[in-house]
């Protein structure tokens, strides 16, 4: 009798915890950030094949809604513009649906998070994009003007396995410091921390989700191993850090803007990811929950996440493929164009370096466009090629990657120093005997490095920073501190990007409608030869 009843006892234990075990279940999330028009894996200024593009993506994303029907697929901003095709697309012969947004349909994207070079084309072409897309463009911190409540939708919920997942979307503010004024007419773009602290209350407390992610066109804003804060930003640009440590109520953040593979990174219990740019890299991350009983909340018991690269064994997706193909050679044909002729082949490879004939094409369309004194320029592809014989659209497209606007500001002669000065911050301290290649400092992208075409000067590394530029002269004389100049250079850098001093308060002069790469397609037709020699005009002195 005894033994029954312990055996009796054993197996009502048993059932008890088999009814008391905890239910338990995953969320997948797979993001993708700064795609910036690639659909196609080939190089759009070379032709050559390339591991990137939302068609090599949308074969994992597919491949893994075979696996997991319920993911949630986010992109964290920067879709619509970055290569030619895209400009072509959005602007030169506007397609409806836009292609970036008709493969990302196909690829059912749940949301996405407006970027700044969203804003590149102006609203008419941000709008005709948005409307392409059969999914949300989602941004709590994106305002009317005279209001804190949001221009769009803040966030999507969606619930997945008996999971309510919650998904806020955050902008960089710093746009303002980039783009003309008529770019984002109508709105303001408001603290990300506040907004954060807001609308995630909201998720948590209003809306009862069990899951809250951030997708943000935001990225780390520090080194995280030093907690140096990282040059050349303009304020609140990047808020990943601050907002992992000062939001409570956050599980994900899917991070975008900076271009970083960050396969995963934890900080204050949040887990960070970011997907690269270009469709190099597609983000996954598991969640995985708990809850003791069916009328139990959910809780997040652990996450990873990691970022898949795109290689050779990743096929494109024929589906995209064939989706874009129309748009894709209307493209093709458009950059195939002749415009010139080039006696001889020049490279932009030691263009951050040295002075080149090729950067000399963009000082000199600068300076005759604008009837400038000096032009403010830089190098932003290294890579660009302008080959011998006749010279296309494709090529200056390559030159000339952005879709910046030329505007003509006056500056005396010490604020274009201390521009100068500021510029030379791309290259750190010099020990004797190294070369200027060596002193790069990589914490500075080389597209704030700019070089000036106008005056002569000397960057010598062996000065402390501050003091590197001289021998500074203008039309053959020492360049007075109060001279006046009429100073060429792109909107963005007017505006505020780089975080130059003088430009963005100087007075305008000029403004033109045209993209500066427009502009050097038009110089080059006027040219019989491109020039083939630069004119020395600045060099770098090493200790």
């Amino acid at each position: 009798m005894e033994t029954r009843l312990r055996c009796l006892a054993i197996l009502g234990s048993l059932l008890l915890g088999l009814c008391l075990r905890a239910e338990r279940t995953h969320v997948t999330v797979l993001s993708t950030t700064d795609l910036h028009g690639h659909i196609h894996p080939t190089d759009s200024y070379t032709g050559a094949p390339a591991n990137h593009g939302l068609a090599k993506v949308g074969s994992l994303i597919k491949r893994a809604r075979l696996l997991d029907p319920e993911l949630i697929l986010i992109d964290s901003g920067d879709a619509i513009q970055g290569t030619p095709h895209a400009y072509h697309a959005a602007v030169v012969a506007a397609t409806d649906p836009n292609p970036m947004m008709q493969a990302m349909n196909d690829l059912r994207y749940d949301a996405m998070v407006p970027g700044n070079h969203e804003f590149n084309f102006g609203l008419e072409a941000l709008n005709l994009a948005r409307r392409s897309a059969r999914f949300p463009w989602i941004s709590a911190n994106i305002c009317l003007v005279g209001s804190e409540d949001p221009a769009n939708a803040p966030y999507i919920i969606k619930q997945v396995r008996g999971v309510r997942v919650g998904v806020l979307g955050l902008t960089t503010p710093a746009i303002p410091g980039w783009e003309d004024e008529a770019h984002y007419e109508g709105l303001h773009f408001t603290d990300p921390v506040k907004a954060a602290q807001r609308w995630v209350r909201e998720l948590r407390r209003r809306n009862r989700v069990d899951v809250v992610i951030v997708a943000m066109h935001m990225g780390l804003e520090e080194d995280i191993l030093s907690g140096t804060p990282i040059p050349g930003q303009l304020p609140d640009e990047n808020a990943a850090v601050r907002i992992a440590r000062e939001v409570p109520g956050i599980d994900l953040i899917l991070m975008g803007h900076t271009h970083h593979d960050v396969p995963a990174l934890n900080i204050n219990g949040v887990l960070l990811t970011q997907a690269g740019k270009w469709g190099e890299y597609l983000s996954r991350t598991t969640l995985m929950l708990e809850r003791a009983e069916p009328t139990a909340p959910w809780q997040v018991i652990g996450k990873t996440a990691t970022t898949h690269p795109m290689t050779d064994d990743v096929p494109a997706n024929p589906q995209i493929l064939q989706l874009s193909a129309e748009s894709y050679a209307a493209a093709e044909a458009w950059l195939d164009r002749p415009i010139g002729f080039s006696p001889g082949a020049l490279s932009a490879a030691r263009s951050r370096l040295e002075d080149t004939a090729i950067m000399d094409i963009i000082h000199q369309t600068q300076l005759d466009a604008g009837e400038a004194d000096v032009s403010l320029a830089a190098s932003f592809n290294p890579d660009a090629r302008l080959p011998g014989g006749e010279l296309t659209f494709r090529d200056i497209a390559g030159l000339y990657i952005y879709e910046n606007t030329l505007v003509v500001i006056e500056l005396t002669g010490a604020q274009l120093r201390q521009v100068l000065e500021h510029s030379a911050r791309y290259f750190g301290p010099a020990r004797p005997g190294m070369s200027a290649e060596a002193a790069i400092n990589p914490a500075v992208p080389g597209y704030n490095f700019d070089t000036a075409e106008g005056v002569d000067y000397v960057i010598d590394l062996s000065q402390p920073e501050g003091e590197r530029i001289t021998d500074l002269s203008f039309q053959g004389r020492p360049l007075r501190d109060n001279q006046k100049l009429r100073v060429a250079l792109n909107n963005y850098r007017r505006n505020g990007g780089g975080g130059f001093p003088a430009l963005s308060e100087a007075p305008v002069l000029q403004r033109s409608t045209a993209g500066i790469r427009e502009l050097i397609v038009e110089w080059v037709r006027t040219q019989a030869e491109i020039p083939m020699h630069a004119n020395q005009n600045w060099r770098i002195k090493t200790p």
